[in-house]
């Protein structure tokens, strides 16, 4: 066989063999550290008494999670990370889903407002998560299915250098995860 001609066959068959591995195979996603994984959490084709097709939530998922709790956020003032009477309600009502999943964990995201150094913002959104870690724990959820995780000023909901951005961002959130 010529050069040409093994060249030739060594690529079409380096070619048919990635087409084949990219075809059948199943494509992974790196997903950075911290950030929330996207579940499938609606059951399909689910008919009701008019054989109409719906979606319904699952049971334990992040859906129902939302769908049942008054928020899955809770804010802070300025430089705080103290548990308020409307920050209270809301894990309350965290910790009334959680003790009825008790298979469920969460992560509780703290974040905070642009101002402020990095390494400053990081450590105000590790006391915020932990205050609503430590509330729901008095609450009676376990402490082994909490995680807590700080983005600090990383990951805004508000863009804007003003109060109401600022105030959006002064945030706890939590998050359901498998």
């Amino acid at each position: 066989m010529t050069q040409n001609k093994k060249l030739i066959r060594n690529i079409g068959l380096t070619m048919a063999g990635a087409v084949l591995i990219t075809a059948c195979g199943k494509k992974e996603i790196d997903i950075p550290v911290g950030a929330t994984q996207p579940t499938q959490t609606t059951v399909q084709n689910n008919t009701n008494d008019n054989n109409v097709i719906t979606n319904a939530i699952v049971p334990g998922s992040q859906e129902d999670f939302i769908s049942k709790i008054s928020s899955d956020t809770i804010y802070f003032d300025t430089d705080k990370f103290d548990i308020d009477a409307q920050d209270q309600s809301t894990l309350r009502s965290q910790a009334q889903w959680l003790l009825q999943y008790p298979n469920k964990n969460i992560t509780i995201q703290g974040h905070t407002d642009e101002r402020g150094t990095r390494d400053y913002n990081l450590a105000l959104g590790e006391r915020r998560a932990n205050s609503a870690k430590n509330f729901l724990i008095s609450l009676g959820v376990s402490s082994n299915r909490i995680n807590t995780v700080s983005f600090g000023k990383e990951q805004p909901i508000a863009l804007g250098s003003n109060e109401n951005a600022w105030a959006q961002n002064r945030r706890a959130v939590t998050v359901t995860v498998q």
